[in-house]
């Protein structure tokens, strides 16, 4: 159940994370008085973000009893979290490029974690 738990906070944090910086990158001016005042009214929620992804890591770990693989979890989350930032933000639909190195990417993981 804890590793539900983790997955469900690591999606949670990861999306409120990528969508803050995404919206920043696509909708706020880049200097730097807009945005330092952006940043400076989601300190709440980048707070928010920053304890659910710790606490989904944690929980991740307490089930798997290995770090490397939580944190490999969440940034397998967070990198198809990053593919739909760019679907929702910028427009950029996914091709065969995109699911080849995605599987590139999770095809090392694997390789690394095998004994």
């Amino acid at each position: 159940m804890f590793i539900l738990y983790g997955i469900v906070l690591l999606l949670a944090g990861l999306l409120t994370i990528n969508s803050i910086f995404s919206y920043q990158s696509k909708h706020i001016d880049p200097s730097l008085w807009p945005t330092l005042w952006f940043q400076c009214k989601m300190i709440p929620l980048v707070f928010a973000a920053n304890v659910m992804i710790g606490y989904g890591v944690k929980f991740c770990y307490k089930t798997t009893g290995n770090l490397t693989l939580s944190l490999g979890i969440s940034k397998s989350i967070e990198i198809f979290i990053c593919v739909l930032m760019g679907y929702i933000f910028m427009k950029e639909i996914p091709n065969w490029k995109t699911w080849v190195g995605l599987g590139i990417v999770v095809g090392g993981f694997v390789v690394t974690k095998l004994k």
